[in-house]
């Protein structure tokens, strides 16, 4: 029986007044798949904000493009990106935008269709919504908070338990042997961009994703609505959850998991060096 966290309450009203941001964050990412496609596999130029942190011209647009349509609907809003500047005017907003246009751009820059537009709503601290699409293989993952989870529109849930359950990981953690700790107890599988992993552990391709490395808000912040809507847990390390739209919108560490074995993936965690 997998333990399902409770859900704060959520009023009728305010679902509602989530689910008209969901529709503007729905066309947002659209209109960046639209233009990160034709991008796929067609020899960009790559440029490098630090030695494992590829950028591309695709990146930069799909941005411009979700602000556009996120700003343009919701001036009210602040804003968090990957590729904007940051300000610290966005702390002092209720609700905030928390965008990644391309997670995964390694995965991307490689030609490998395991990257997303991920666009996460923050309330406070809180996230409460959030996009996770993969324009090439058209998965569109949707949640708000209190009104369950959904892929292409059909809701999902997380997996039951298993025998051996399936943790996911990103592949220079496994090439770095990370995953050992885990194994035999679980089975190890990689898969590109954070968002995309913890969306495969809402619709219950995985039982749990697991990175020690560095994190921001966007690689996590939507993606988490979603595994929580889905019936999992999202947490860092320590087993802690996150507090986001915070002055500095990063940590280290994420778990996602379908809650039965999230203790148990966080406890073996701290056998990674």
């Amino acid at each position: 029986m997998i333990s399902v966290p409770l859900c704060l309450c959520v009023s009728p009203l305010l679902l509602r007044d989530y689910m008209n941001d969901l529709e503007l964050a729905l066309r947002a990412a659209r209109a960046a798949a639209e233009v990160i496609r034709p991008a796929f596999r067609a020899g960009m130029e790559v440029r490098y904000k630090d030695p494992d942190q590829p950028v591309t011209d695709a990146d930069v647009q799909a941005d411009r493009v979700i602000r556009e349509v996120l700003a343009g609907g919701r001036p009210e809003y602040g804003w968090l990106s990957e590729e904007t500047a940051d300000s610290p005017e966005r702390l002092g907003r209720a609700r905030v935008w928390v965008v990644d246009p391309i997670d995964g751009t390694n995965s991307f820059v490689a030609g490998i269709a395991e990257f997303a537009v991920s666009i996460g709503l923050v309330e406070g601290e809180r996230a409460v919504l959030g996009v996770v699409c993969n324009p090439i293989t058209g998965e569109v993952y949707h949640a708000v908070e209190g009104g369950g989870a959904f892929l292409d529109g059909k809701p999902i849930r997380v997996a039951e338990a298993a025998e051996v359950p399936r943790i996911l990981c990103s592949r220079s953690e496994l090439r770095r042997g990370e995953l050992e700790v885990f194994q035999p107890a679980f089975a190890v599988q990689a898969l590109g961009s954070t968002a995309y992993k913890m969306a495969k552990v809402a619709d219950g391709t995985g039982h749990a994703f697991l990175s020690s490395g560095p994190k921001h808000e966007w690689d996590v912040c939507g993606a988490e609505v979603i595994v929580r809507e889905a019936g999992g847990r999202v947490t860092g390390l320590d087993g802690a959850p996150f507090r986001y739209n915070q002055p500095r919108p990063s940590w280290r560490g994420v778990v996602a998991s379908n809650g039965a074995v999230h203790d148990a993936v966080v406890a073996a965690a701290r056998g990674i060096r």
